[in-house]
């Protein structure tokens, strides 16, 4: 019986801790072969993935000596937690390790659209010097509308804060008197009165059942003409074909995802248009935010497989029989 099973690309001191006391197998391009990966799996105690590996309940139920999966970043969109645990299986992962890279690239979002930083850099590339085409707008006393006010929803409206802005927040799971929003002063309202209200909005909710879809063409026709949208949560949120709507008719101002529904998405008309920016789900990758969500979840597989608890268990109250 082998010991991990990365299926992602996942590196850094923490993997080479691992390797040292464990038997670690690293095949980086499996996720993308499910056959295989349901075989290989049958004779490994962990699995350690990013966002790309699909942890079915097929998968789980292929794999007999499995006793923990770890998931290197906090969505779990891509990991079936409610048969893991019925199977006896911890899902470990890392909630907060990245929120503040995460928070940071909102911000430069925000920036970039406001003033058309890309297209202008572009066209000064191109050999113009188009001073009048680039008006921007100040955040200084904006509206930002935080739909999803987690730690990273924090984060990012606090960096907010510097800037002068107000801050709204949605979300359903929070109180009036949670820590956070009192820390912030900021008002916790209905989604539909902070899409309405809003200069920006900003995404940080999950991708669950009940978030899907969202953001749609309701939502978006509340929006000002002004207001900008930025996703750097889960694209299964937005509705992509409602927002490019918006766009095209001018019922926002711009829009900057860092995440869309398929990944990679096909090219289309969101790539050409000129008030979007695009990032390639770059969110948490920085070299620290990485170092943090590589050496938390790699410190928790070791942990599981040494038969110690561990410290980030997603289902760790849930888990219905334990393997050994």
């Amino acid at each position: 019986m082998r010991d991990v099973l990365i299926t992602e690309s996942i590196h850094g001191a923490a993997v080479d801790a691992l390797r040292a006391r464990f038997d670690v197998a690293f095949l980086p391009e499996l996720w993308k072969n499910a056959a295989e990966l349901a075989e290989r799996i049958k004779e490994f105690r962990a699995i350690l993935v990013r966002n790309q590996t699909l942890v079915t309940s097929e998968l789980l139920a292929a794999a007999p000596a499995l006793i923990v999966v770890g998931r290197a970043g906090v969505g779990l969109d891509n990991v079936d937690v409610a048969f893991a645990s019925k199977s006896g299986i911890l899902v470990t992962y890392t909630p907060d390790q990245n929120a503040i890279s995460v928070a940071e690239l909102a911000i430069g979002l925000m920036l970039s659209l406001a003033r058309s930083i890309p297209a202008a850099d572009q066209d000064t590339r191109d050999g113009r010097w188009s001073r009048q085409k680039f008006p921007g707008v100040e955040m200084y006393g904006k509206i930002l509308g935080i739909v999803g006010a987690g730690k990273i929803g924090y984060l990012t409206a606090k960096r907010a804060q510097a800037f002068g802005m107000k801050i709204l927040a949605y979300d359903p799971f929070l109180g009036p008197d949670n820590v956070y929003l009192s820390e912030l002063r900021a008002e916790l309202v209905a989604l539909d009165e902070l899409l309405t209200r809003a200069d920006v909005v900003s995404c940080h909710l999950p991708a669950t059942p009940q978030t899907a879809g969202l953001l749609n063409a309701e939502g978006f026709r509340k929006m000002k003409p002004t207001a900008y949208f930025v996703n750097t949560a889960r694209g299964e949120v937005v509705c992509e074909a409602d927002l490019l709507e918006a766009l095209k008719r001018k019922g926002i101002a711009g829009a900057a995802l860092d995440v869309r529904g398929a990944e990679p998405p096909a090219r289309g008309e969101l790539e050409l248009l000129p008030n979007v920016i695009l990032t390639p789900h770059i969110a948490a990758f920085t070299r620290e935010a990485q170092g943090r969500v590589t050496k938390a979840v790699c410190e928790d597989i070791a942990r599981v497989l040494e038969g110690r608890p561990a410290q980030y268990a997603v289902n760790g109250g849930l888990v219905t029989a334990v393997r050994r």
